[in-house]
C-alpha cells in the first residue's frame, strides 16, 4: 500500500492549492476533485467494513490505515465521485505523514485557503470534518 497512492508525495497539498486556483469557477474546480478522486487507488471490496466506515458522512466512506517505518499510509474509498475528490484533498495532508505531523497539520486552514468547506453542503462539511477526526484519532492512538 505505501507505494501505490500518489497522494501525499507526488500531489501535495501545495499542488492542490496551487491547481485550484487556476479556475476561475466552482465547476471547474468540482471538475478537478472529482480527477483527484480518480487518482485514488481502488480499495479492495474486502475492506469495506463497517469497522471502517466514517460516521457522520452523507456517503459511504470508508478508511484503512498501515505504518511503515512509523508513516501512515491510508487507503480510502467512497460510493460518490465528489466524496473520494475529497477524500484525494484529504490524503494530500495525510499520506506518508508522521503521526506527529498528522496532529500537527492545521487542516482548517489547508480547507481555508482552498475556499472549500463554504461551497459544501453542509452534511458534505460534517463529512469532511468526520474524515478528518477519524484520521486525527488513528494518529493519536498508534
Amino acid at each position: 500500500m505505501a507505494d501505490v497512492s500518489p497522494f501525499g508525495k507526488t500531489i501535495t497539498t501545495e499542488d492542490i492549492v496551487e491547481t485550484l486556483g487556476f479556475f476561475d469557477d466552482w465547476e471547474e474546480r468540482y471538475r478537478y476533485i472529482i480527477d483527484l478522486g480518480k487518482q485514488l487507488p481502488v480499495m479492495d471490496v474486502s475492506l469495506r467494513t463497517e469497522d471502517r466506515l466514517i460516521a457522520g458522512c452523507q456517503s459511504q466512506v470508508w478508511i484503512d490505515f498501515q505504518i511503515h517505518e512509523s508513516r501512515f499510509y491510508f487507503e480510502v474509498d467512497s460510493d460518490a465521485h465528489i466524496v473520494r475528490g475529497l477524500l484525494g484533498i484529504v490524503m494530500s495532508a495525510y499520506s506518508a505523514k508522521l503521526p506527529q505531523e498528522i496532529l500537527d497539520f492545521d487542516i482548517e486552514a489547508y480547507f481555508q485557503s482552498l475556499d472549500l468547506v463554504k461551497h459544501l453542503s453542509p452534511t458534505r462539511g460534517n463529512g469532511l470534518r468526520s474524515m478528518v477526526a477519524r484520521i486525527r484519532h488513528i494518529a493519536e492512538t498508534a
